[in-house]
Protein backbone atom coordinates (compact mmCIF):
# COMPACT_ATOMS: atom_id res chain seq x y z
CA UNK A 1 0.00 0.00 0.00
CA UNK A 2 1.22 3.32 -0.74
CA UNK A 3 1.24 5.85 1.67
CA UNK A 4 -0.34 9.17 1.08
CA UNK A 5 1.28 12.32 1.51
CA UNK A 6 0.66 16.30 2.15
CA UNK A 7 1.00 16.82 -1.72
CA UNK A 8 -1.70 14.36 -3.12
CA UNK A 9 -4.64 15.73 -3.96
CA UNK A 10 -7.20 15.35 -1.22
CA UNK A 11 -10.83 13.81 -1.82
CA UNK A 12 -13.87 14.04 -0.10
CA UNK A 13 -15.94 10.64 0.04
CA UNK A 14 -19.68 11.09 1.07
CA UNK A 15 -21.43 7.40 1.88
CA UNK A 16 -23.48 6.68 4.50
CA UNK A 17 -23.50 2.77 3.79
CA UNK A 18 -20.34 2.32 6.23
CA UNK A 19 -19.29 -0.99 4.41
CA UNK A 20 -18.73 0.58 1.52
CA UNK A 21 -17.24 4.07 2.44
CA UNK A 22 -14.68 1.93 3.84
CA UNK A 23 -14.18 -0.29 1.04
CA UNK A 24 -13.89 3.43 -0.85
CA UNK A 25 -11.06 5.09 1.51
CA UNK A 26 -9.22 1.54 1.54
CA UNK A 27 -9.29 1.24 -2.49
CA UNK A 28 -8.51 4.52 -2.80
CA UNK A 29 -5.07 4.75 0.10
CA UNK A 30 -4.42 1.11 -1.71
CA UNK A 31 -3.36 3.43 -4.93
CA UNK A 32 -1.80 6.34 -3.00
CA UNK A 33 -4.61 8.95 -2.42
CA UNK A 34 -5.54 11.21 0.58
CA UNK A 35 -9.39 10.85 1.27
CA UNK A 36 -12.17 12.09 3.73
CA UNK A 37 -15.52 10.08 4.16
CA UNK A 38 -18.55 11.55 5.56
CA UNK A 39 -21.82 10.22 6.72
CA UNK A 40 -23.88 12.87 5.68
CA UNK A 41 -23.93 15.86 2.90
CA UNK A 42 -24.04 18.07 5.77
CA UNK A 43 -21.36 17.06 6.89
CA UNK A 44 -19.01 17.04 3.82
CA UNK A 45 -20.35 20.55 3.21
CA UNK A 46 -18.84 21.66 6.28
CA UNK A 47 -15.30 20.41 6.02
CA UNK A 48 -15.27 21.87 2.74
CA UNK A 49 -15.87 24.88 4.20
CA UNK A 50 -12.33 24.81 5.66
CA UNK A 51 -10.93 22.95 3.43
CA UNK A 52 -11.41 22.87 -0.36
CA UNK A 53 -11.20 18.70 -1.72
CA UNK A 54 -9.67 18.76 -5.49
CA UNK A 55 -12.44 15.86 -5.88
CA UNK A 56 -15.39 14.56 -3.86
CA UNK A 57 -17.05 11.33 -4.93
CA UNK A 58 -20.61 11.27 -3.86
CA UNK A 59 -23.26 9.04 -3.01
CA UNK A 60 -27.14 10.51 -4.17
CA UNK A 61 -28.97 8.47 -1.82
CA UNK A 62 -28.20 10.28 1.49
CA UNK A 63 -30.26 10.28 5.34
CA UNK A 64 -29.82 14.58 5.13
CA UNK A 65 -30.35 15.64 2.06
CA UNK A 66 -30.06 14.40 -1.76
CA UNK A 67 -26.51 13.66 -3.41
CA UNK A 68 -27.71 16.17 -6.07
CA UNK A 69 -28.31 19.15 -4.08
CA UNK A 70 -24.69 18.34 -2.35
CA UNK A 71 -23.47 18.57 -5.35
CA UNK A 72 -25.45 21.69 -5.79
CA UNK A 73 -23.71 23.43 -3.23
CA UNK A 74 -20.43 22.02 -3.48
CA UNK A 75 -19.83 23.82 -6.99
CA UNK A 76 -21.54 26.74 -5.83
CA UNK A 77 -19.50 27.52 -2.94
CA UNK A 78 -16.76 25.00 -3.08
CA UNK A 79 -16.07 23.90 -6.76
CA UNK A 80 -13.83 20.95 -7.36
CA UNK A 81 -14.11 17.90 -9.37
CA UNK A 82 -16.99 15.23 -8.84
CA UNK A 83 -17.71 12.08 -9.32
CA UNK A 84 -21.18 10.68 -8.75
CA UNK A 85 -21.21 6.80 -7.23
CA UNK A 86 -24.44 5.61 -6.75
CA UNK A 87 -27.25 2.51 -7.36
CA UNK A 88 -29.53 5.17 -9.08
CA UNK A 89 -28.49 4.30 -12.79
CA UNK A 90 -31.89 6.02 -14.28
CA UNK A 91 -30.96 8.58 -16.96
CA UNK A 92 -32.89 11.61 -15.40
CA UNK A 93 -29.92 11.44 -12.74
CA UNK A 94 -27.65 10.52 -14.58
CA UNK A 95 -28.01 13.57 -16.84
CA UNK A 96 -28.47 15.92 -13.87
CA UNK A 97 -25.69 15.21 -12.38
CA UNK A 98 -23.78 15.94 -15.43
CA UNK A 99 -25.17 19.28 -15.86
CA UNK A 100 -24.55 20.20 -11.95
CA UNK A 101 -20.82 19.73 -12.94
CA UNK A 102 -20.22 16.35 -12.08
CA UNK A 103 -17.36 14.70 -14.06
CA UNK A 104 -18.24 11.66 -14.12
CA UNK A 105 -20.91 9.09 -12.95
CA UNK A 106 -20.47 5.52 -11.57
CA UNK A 107 -23.32 3.34 -10.52
CA UNK A 108 -22.92 0.71 -7.92
CA UNK A 109 -21.75 -2.59 -8.03
CA UNK A 110 -18.61 -0.93 -8.85
CA UNK A 111 -15.25 -2.79 -9.32
CA UNK A 112 -12.68 -1.36 -6.91
CA UNK A 113 -10.12 -1.13 -9.52
CA UNK A 114 -12.30 0.90 -12.03
CA UNK A 115 -13.41 3.46 -9.71
CA UNK A 116 -9.53 4.00 -9.31
CA UNK A 117 -9.27 4.16 -13.01
CA UNK A 118 -12.38 7.03 -13.24
CA UNK A 119 -10.52 8.94 -10.06
CA UNK A 120 -7.30 9.30 -11.82
CA UNK A 121 -8.73 10.11 -15.28
CA UNK A 122 -10.89 13.27 -13.81
CA UNK A 123 -7.70 14.28 -11.80
CA UNK A 124 -5.41 13.82 -14.70
CA UNK A 125 -7.39 16.41 -16.97
CA UNK A 126 -8.00 18.69 -13.92
CA UNK A 127 -3.74 18.93 -13.74
CA UNK A 128 -3.42 18.84 -17.14
CA UNK A 129 -5.42 22.25 -17.09
CA UNK A 130 -3.10 23.76 -14.60
CA UNK A 131 -1.99 27.01 -16.19
CA UNK A 132 1.74 26.78 -16.95
CA UNK A 133 4.36 29.07 -15.66
CA UNK A 134 5.39 32.20 -17.83
CA UNK A 135 7.25 33.75 -15.27
CA UNK A 136 8.53 35.97 -18.52
CA UNK A 137 5.59 36.26 -20.11
CA UNK A 138 2.54 38.19 -19.90
CA UNK A 139 0.71 38.13 -16.44
CA UNK A 140 -2.37 39.34 -16.93
CA UNK A 141 -5.34 40.00 -19.39
CA UNK A 142 -7.84 43.00 -19.77
CA UNK A 143 -11.24 41.56 -21.81
CA UNK A 144 -14.68 42.76 -21.43
CA UNK A 145 -14.14 44.75 -18.61
CA UNK A 146 -12.33 41.66 -16.82
CA UNK A 147 -8.80 41.79 -15.35
CA UNK A 148 -7.74 37.86 -15.31
CA UNK A 149 -3.95 38.05 -13.09
CA UNK A 150 -2.80 34.42 -14.36
CA UNK A 151 -0.45 34.18 -11.35
CA UNK A 152 -3.41 34.21 -8.71
CA UNK A 153 -6.05 32.51 -10.44
CA UNK A 154 -8.87 35.40 -10.07
CA UNK A 155 -10.58 38.19 -12.12
CA UNK A 156 -11.32 41.26 -11.61
CA UNK A 157 -14.28 43.52 -12.73
CA UNK A 158 -14.28 47.34 -13.53
CA UNK A 159 -16.87 47.66 -11.09
CA UNK A 160 -14.81 46.07 -8.35
CA UNK A 161 -16.14 42.31 -7.80
CA UNK A 162 -13.15 39.97 -7.83
CA UNK A 163 -13.88 36.10 -8.11
CA UNK A 164 -11.40 33.05 -7.76
CA UNK A 165 -10.56 30.35 -10.44
CA UNK A 166 -9.56 26.89 -9.99
CA UNK A 167 -6.71 25.84 -11.71
CA UNK A 168 -8.76 24.16 -14.38
CA UNK A 169 -10.86 27.25 -14.70
CA UNK A 170 -7.48 29.62 -15.54
CA UNK A 171 -6.01 27.03 -17.70
CA UNK A 172 -9.38 27.13 -20.06
CA UNK A 173 -9.32 30.75 -19.89
CA UNK A 174 -6.09 31.23 -20.72
CA UNK A 175 -6.53 29.21 -23.46
CA UNK A 176 -9.73 30.64 -25.06
CA UNK A 177 -8.09 34.66 -24.32
CA UNK A 178 -5.22 33.42 -26.12
CA UNK A 179 -7.42 32.81 -29.42
CA UNK A 180 -9.96 35.34 -29.16
CA UNK A 181 -12.96 34.98 -31.87
CA UNK A 182 -11.75 31.73 -32.96
CA UNK A 183 -13.84 28.49 -32.53
CA UNK A 184 -11.68 25.77 -30.73
CA UNK A 185 -12.70 22.52 -30.50
CA UNK A 186 -13.32 20.26 -27.17
CA UNK A 187 -10.20 18.35 -28.05
CA UNK A 188 -8.13 21.60 -28.77
CA UNK A 189 -9.40 23.04 -24.95
CA UNK A 190 -8.55 19.69 -22.92
CA UNK A 191 -5.28 19.15 -25.00
CA UNK A 192 -6.51 15.40 -26.06
CA UNK A 193 -6.87 14.50 -29.59
CA UNK A 194 -9.74 11.91 -28.64
CA UNK A 195 -12.37 12.46 -26.12
CA UNK A 196 -14.59 10.85 -25.17
CA UNK A 197 -18.28 11.62 -26.64
CA UNK A 198 -19.69 11.60 -23.17
CA UNK A 199 -16.70 13.29 -21.63
CA UNK A 200 -18.04 16.50 -20.38
CA UNK A 201 -15.53 17.60 -18.63
CA UNK A 202 -14.68 20.96 -21.07
CA UNK A 203 -18.48 21.74 -20.72
CA UNK A 204 -18.51 21.87 -17.04
CA UNK A 205 -15.82 24.17 -16.64
CA UNK A 206 -17.23 26.19 -19.61
CA UNK A 207 -20.53 26.39 -17.40
CA UNK A 208 -18.15 27.22 -14.10
CA UNK A 209 -16.66 29.71 -16.41
CA UNK A 210 -20.06 31.61 -17.31
CA UNK A 211 -21.68 31.84 -13.75
CA UNK A 212 -18.35 33.57 -13.30
CA UNK A 213 -18.26 36.30 -16.33
CA UNK A 214 -21.32 36.56 -17.35
CA UNK A 215 -24.09 38.65 -16.28
CA UNK A 216 -26.62 35.95 -17.84
CA UNK A 217 -25.04 32.76 -18.30
CA UNK A 218 -27.78 31.53 -19.93
CA UNK A 219 -27.56 33.92 -22.63
CA UNK A 220 -23.48 33.96 -22.91
CA UNK A 221 -21.86 37.18 -24.48
CA UNK A 222 -18.31 36.47 -23.64
CA UNK A 223 -17.66 32.70 -24.30
CA UNK A 224 -20.71 31.44 -27.51
CA UNK A 225 -20.97 28.14 -28.49
CA UNK A 226 -20.58 27.12 -31.31
CA UNK A 227 -22.86 23.75 -31.55
CA UNK A 228 -21.55 21.05 -33.43
CA UNK A 229 -17.79 22.93 -33.21
CA UNK A 230 -17.03 24.20 -29.84
CA UNK A 231 -16.42 27.21 -28.21
CA UNK A 232 -15.01 30.83 -28.86
CA UNK A 233 -14.18 34.08 -26.69
CA UNK A 234 -15.79 36.97 -28.27
CA UNK A 235 -13.96 40.62 -28.25
CA UNK A 236 -10.36 42.03 -27.76
CA UNK A 237 -8.19 40.89 -25.49
CA UNK A 238 -5.12 42.77 -24.22
CA UNK A 239 -2.10 41.05 -22.61
CA UNK A 240 -0.34 42.90 -19.92
CA UNK A 241 3.05 42.24 -18.64
CA UNK A 242 3.85 41.66 -14.59
CA UNK A 243 0.11 42.84 -14.03
CA UNK A 244 -0.36 41.86 -10.54
CA UNK A 245 -4.26 43.60 -9.87
CA UNK A 246 -5.91 47.20 -8.80
CA UNK A 247 -3.61 47.14 -5.34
Amino acid sequence: MTTPDKDTPLIFVVEDEADIARLIAGTLAEYGFRSETFGTGRALLSRARREQPELAILDLGLPDMDGLQVLRELQENHPCAALILTGRDGLTDRVLGLELGADDYLVKPFEPRELVARVRSILRRYQKAAPPSEPDGPGAARFAGWHFDIGRLSLTHDDGREVSLSAAEAALLQSLLKRPNKILTREQLIGERELDPFDRSIDVRISRLRRKLEDDPQDPKIIKTVYGAGYLLCGTVEWVTGWVGNG
